[in-house]
């Protein structure tokens, strides 16, 4: 129980000090920005609220300005189903990359950075 509480504590930390330290959005022309919410038509992200690689995970969507479905896979049983029969594994944060009539599943804080930074930073 005392470990649960101390978790739980934790977490709203993380989220009151992302809160207060959140990165400013980029700012682009109107017509870029209508191609970047245009290209993340096809993101979702599975994430946990607290989980402090799905909140480095929302700093970086934040600080490119891209608008991204969110999807609770800890508190919503249906998205954690989701997340585990179609993505195989219950591992948060996982961006599910809907593209050309294909579906990937991409795992790892550090690899969802990466593709989000090469695919949205120039823009």
């Amino acid at each position: 129980m005392f470990v649960k509480a101390l978790r739980v504590g934790l977490g709203q930390l993380i989220i009151f000090i992302d809160f207060l330290t959140r990165p400013g959005k980029k700012q682009r022309p109107a017509a870029a920005q209508a191609q970047v919410e245009t290209a993340a038509k096809g993101l979702t992200l599975y994430q946990f609220h607290a989980c402090p690689f799905c909140v480095k995970t929302r700093r970086t969507l934040r600080r490119l300005n891209v608008p991204v479905a969110l999807r609770d896979a800890k508190n919503n049983e249906q998205h954690r189903q989701t997340l585990l029969e179609q993505g195989g594994k219950i591992k948060v944060p996982c961006l599910r990359i809907e593209e050309n009539g294909q579906t990937t599943w991409m795992y790892e804080s550090k690899v969802i950075i990466a593709y989000l930074d090469q695919r949205f930073a120039a823009v």
